[in-house]
Order: structure tokens, then C-alpha cells, then sequence
């Protein structure tokens, strides 16, 4: 009895790194392989200044010989890439838009981030290397639903759409909202820890101008980013398809309200999105 009572503690100890050296291999697997890539509309990899700062950006530009009815500019979240929007940015750009998703420079920082973004609107009312465009949507999700939010009033914003967006502990973006004037919606999830416990949800009665608060009932954090990956799953739960799916449709529904106009004839949306965090 003695030597299995002594025996019984080590294998409990082994079986316990055991069970911590997987949950590490496979979030390193996660933080290597990143997001699946998207399919659709390529996107093109352009290396800009904004606001002081080398940024990578991907432009996703509709194909055909109509003039583009706008553009969207999409923020990720926290800690992630261009690579988290890229579904949201091709199904846009099927639809008539140019799309410009840019990597974030600050991690932290979202009043810099705003900066970035606000220089981008006027980057892409410039025509540099895109068709000229008047009016650009900013879409932001969790941490860059808040760097969008304080961008929101640059000249050329047409709207806003926050997509589960996270707010500082002092309220900076509610503040922000409670002066915005630029049409606004939020796309949610309930409550959870990678929201911060809906921690934007004093925006709702903050926002001036909001015409729509969606909760996406059942959803993840991840469901707000396409494609996601194993590493946001891992972290926030499972992502799904379907819920992804209302997503998307309720972002279209925002951006085609605010930039009216007719796709270009044979575009249209790319296909249902696949499994999400499969591998490719």
C-alpha cells in the first residue's frame, strides 16, 4: 500500500505535464500556422505611411469596369492581422467595394491606431493607388472596433459598425460614441471573458445616431472575425459557420444602406465560408 500511495502522486504529476506540453504544442501549432487563407477576391499587399508609421495593408479591389461605390476599411482585434478580416474584405470587394485591411501598428495603443485609421479614409478619398472614392465605412472588431470607433468622425466616414467591440476600463469609447454623429452599428455576442463581459455595451444608449444593436445569440468571439483560427478558438470557443454567416449578413446589410448602389454585373459574394479553423 505504501509504494502505490507513492506511486500514484508521480503519475498524477506526469499525466499533468503531459496535459500542459500538448495545450502549449498545439498553441504554438496555432501562433505558427495562423488563420487559414481566405478564398475569393486576392488581396494586394501594398506597404504605406500613415500617421507617421509603416503599415501593411491588404487592398481587395472589385473587378469589372464600374467606378467603386465606396470603401471599407476593417481593423482587427487584438493581437491578430490583416489575416483575420480577409473573408469580410472579399465578400465587400465582390460586391463593388474596394476593401483596405491594414495591419495595426500599436498593440495597446488605440488612440494611435484611430490616427492610422483616419489617415487611410483619406489615403483612399486620395486615390493613390486605388480609384478615387468619396465615402468609406469603418468596421472594426473587439480592440480595432475601438481604434474604428475613434476614427469615426474623420471627413468621408459614411458609418460605423463595431463587431463585438471592447472598450478601455475608463470609457474612452463610450465617451467617443456619445459625441459621434456618423451612423452607427453593433454586431455582438453575449457577454464572456473576450469581450470583456460586454464591456461596449454602454455604447448602445451612448451612440447618437445607432440603428441597430444585433446580438448574435450563441456566438463566440471568434465569430466576428473570418477566418479565424485554433489560437481564438482555443482562447474564446468554438467559432461557426452559420453564426459567421449572420455576421457577414449583417455587415453587408450596414454597408450596402450606406453605399448604395448596384454590384457590378457577375460579381457577387464568394461562397459559404468553410469550417472555421480548418485546415488548408
Amino acid at each position: 500500500m505504501p509504494s502505490v500511495a507513492l506511486y500514484r502522486p508521480r503519475s498524477s504529476t506526469a499525466a499533468v505535464h503531459a496535459a500542459v506540453l500538448a495545450a502549449l504544442g498545439a498553441l504554438l501549432a496555432a501562433l505558427l500556422l495562423g488563420p487559414p487563407p481566405a478564398r475569393g477576391i486576392e488581396p494586394q499587399p501594398v506597404e504605406i505611411i500613415l500617421a507617421q508609421r509603416p503599415v501593411m495593408l491588404d487592398l481587395y479591389l472589385p473587378t469589372g469596369d464600374a467606378p467603386p461605390r465606396g470603401a471599407v476599411v476593417l481593423a482587427h482585434g487584438f493581437t491578430r492581422t490583416r489575416a483575420t478580416m480577409a473573408e469580410h474584405a472579399a465578400a465587400l470587394a465582390a460586391l463593388g467595394l474596394i476593401a483596405a485591411v491594414p495591419d495595426l501598428p500599436y498593440v495597446t495603443d488605440s488612440r494611435a491606431n484611430a490616427r492610422v485609421l483616419a489617415d487611410l479614409v483619406q489615403w483612399l478619398r486620395a486615390g493613390t493607388q486605388t480609384p478615387a472614392v468619396a465615402r468609406v465605412v469603418l468596421v472594426g472588431f473587439s480592440a480595432g472596433g475601438l481604434a474604428a470607433l475613434l476614427a469615426a468622425d474623420a471627413p468621408g466616414v459614411a458609418g460605423y459598425v463595431g463587431l463585438d467591440p471592447f472598450d478601455r476600463p475608463g470609457g474612452v469609447g463610450r465617451d467617443k460614441a456619445a459625441q459621434l454623429t456618423v451612423p452607427a452599428r453593433l454586431v455582438r455576442a453575449r457577454p464572456s471573458a473576450c469581450n470583456a463581459f460586454s464591456i461596449a455595451e454602454p455604447w448602445v444608449k451612448a451612440l447618437r445616431a445607432l440603428e441597430d444593436d444585433r446580438i448574435i445569440e450563441g456566438a463566440s468571439h471568434c465569430d466576428f472575425e473570418a477566418p479565424t483560427d485554433r489560437l481564438c478558438q482555443w482562447v474564446c470557443g468554438q467559432a461557426d459557420a452559420g453564426r459567421q454567416q449572420a455576421v457577414r449578413a449583417a455587415l453587408l446589410e450596414a454597408v450596402n444602406r450606406w453605399l448604395p448602389g448596384a454590384a457590378p454585373a457577375g460579381l457577387r459574394e464568394p461562397g459559404a465560408l468553410r469550417e472555421p479553423g480548418a485546415l488548408r
